[in-house]
């Protein structure tokens, strides 16, 4: 089925994602240049398709996306891969607010820093953040794993309910709900196991630096 390569330039976003659902259909990969941070590139794709977006994206990549692997060279607005059920945004550069909000599956990898509310009321999957997080990181979780390789800041873990966040970095306060345990064997090998499948090279000693936050019950 091979490649195919759309030019974006001069498109409108309701016609680039007519044409991203039409040609994933026949391809098994789609390169899109020249995104010039469009919103909701990508919104409701359900093919099983690789697409490799060179450049940067608006506000909601990959909203309620179900199956595409989408890698962005750039960076990402606000609320990257809102609400997606399935498959795997990775996000070479930074990303605005809401990053992984409200998933219910997939993974979704922020290379660099985020803003505020990573991992807002996600229900399962996967979030990676290679930096640092703002306020209010996992405000409302409700499921999934939640990963922060760098800082965050206040209320981490805001009314949590079901979830666990993992931060490797300082965190400078919890939010209600939510208490700090110390991780498990089980959790450091799990760490390791996702974290080496993404590019991200610890050394060993880290894991067992990884801070758990969990609802208080």
């Amino acid at each position: 089925m091979g490649e195919y390569v759309i030019d974006a330039n001069g498109m409108e976003e309701k016609e680039l994602n007519r044409t991203i659902k039409e040609q994933a259909k026949y391809h098994d990969k789609l390169i899109i240049d020249n995104p010039d941070s469009k919103h909701n590139i990508c919104a409701g794709l359900t093919e099983d398709v690789e697409i490799e977006i060179n450049g940067s994206a608006g506000y909601f990549i990959g909203t309620m996306a179900h199956g595409p692997r989408i890698h962005i060279t750039g960076n990402a607005g606000w609320f990257a891969g809102d609400n997606m059920t399935d498959g795997e945004l990775v996000i070479e550069g930074t990303a605005g607010d809401g990053a992984g909000q409200g998933i219910y599956g997939g993974t979704v990898i922020v290379k660099g820093n985020v803003g505020s509310r990573t991992g807002e009321i996600m229900k399962g999957g996967t979030v990676i953040i290679g930096g640092n997080s703002g306020f209010m990181t996992g405000l409302l979780m409700m499921g999934g794993k939640l990963i922060i390789l760098g800082d965050v800041t206040e209320d981490v873990g805001e009314s949590i309910m079901r979830g666990t966040i993992f931060v490797l970095g300082n965190v400078k306060s919890l939010g209600k709900n939510a208490v700090m345990e110390e991780t498990t064997l089980e959790d450091q090998n799990e760490l390791q196991e996702i974290l080496t499948a993404y590019g991200f090279e610890l050394v060993d000693k880290d894991y067992a630096n990884f801070k758990k936050i969990v609802n208080m019950q």
